[in-house]
């Protein structure tokens, strides 16, 4: 989960600028953390406390206000609603790291993918979004090398992974959607050689930056076997403590 936080404050000043280029710094002092953060962490909170997800999502969202979040989202918790509104939207992705970490097998880990999504995102594409990520995740952590997970989650999810970031990077723009998020994402970490080429990568895409890198953090990170030390000291240094409390307590808890 630190990866896609790390991913998140990164991409955070990146986003809208539609930047085609992997040469920037890492961190500048307007690196800030967005609702990809804090509702990733609420998703962590939720698997450590049993809590549920339309609950903490509200709470979270209103102890964070002004950080970005998607209209429709927004609508949903200022309007104290509990019913999803079938989004399809990149949000059921972004959020959804700490789940492939919290269960022993990969059916478990996508059940549950589905579930923290179906909440808000009960679109097709918003629950296929959040399990995709979910799925290379899991696998990450497991030793899957990237030819396994690039098979896995074309043949279960069907999503095009043969394009290389290059490709992409030539067309792409800005999109909020699960279906022209989630893909890219995934092969931004697929064509990386570690989890700062796999940010930078991302972020070279040029379209939802903060929520791009937050999903291939969170893959990275798993396949990589962590965030480098420097990344992750920035990026917990960035959290209030709330925040940071929680996912030092998830890290702690499921040996991260």
């Amino acid at each position: 989960m630190l990866g896609a936080i790390a991913g998140d404050i990164i991409g955070s000043v990146h986003e809208f600028c539609c930047g085609k280029t992997m040469d920037f710094p890492l961190f500048v002092p307007d690196s800030r953390f967005t609702d990809d953060t804090v509702l990733s962490v609420a998703v962590a909170d939720c698997l450590m406390s049993g809590a549920g997800y339309v609950d903490k999502f509200h709470e979270y969202t209103n102890a964070y206000p002004r950080r970005g979040y998607g209209l429709g989202f927004l609508t949903w918790v200022q309007s104290g609603s509990r019913a999803p509104y079938n989004s399809w939207g990149n949000g059921s992705a972004m959020r959804v790291s700490a789940v492939a970490y919290a269960f022993d097998t990969l059916e478990r880990a996508l059940n549950e993918a589905k579930a923290s999504a179906e909440v808000t995102h009960n679109h097709p594409e918003g629950i296929r979004g959040a399990v995709a990520t979910t799925m290379a995740i899991f696998m990450a952590r497991h030793g899957a090398s990237k030819d396994e997970i690039r098979s896995a989650i074309q043949r279960k999810i069907g999503y095009n992974l043969n394009r290389s970031t290059a490709e992409i990077r030539e067309t792409y723009c800005f999109n909020e959607s699960c279906q022209q998020t989630v893909p890219e994402a995934i092969t931004a970490f697929l064509d990386s050689k570690d989890y700062e080429d796999s940010i930078r990568l991302a972020i070279s895409l040029g379209g939802d930056a903060d929520t791009l890198a937050c999903i291939t953090g969170g893959i990275a990170e798993a396949f990589y076997g962590g965030v480098p030390e420097h990344i992750a000291r920035e990026a917990l240094q960035r959290l209030d403590e709330g925040l940071r409390n929680t996912a030092v307590k998830f890290r702690e808890r499921y040996k991260l």
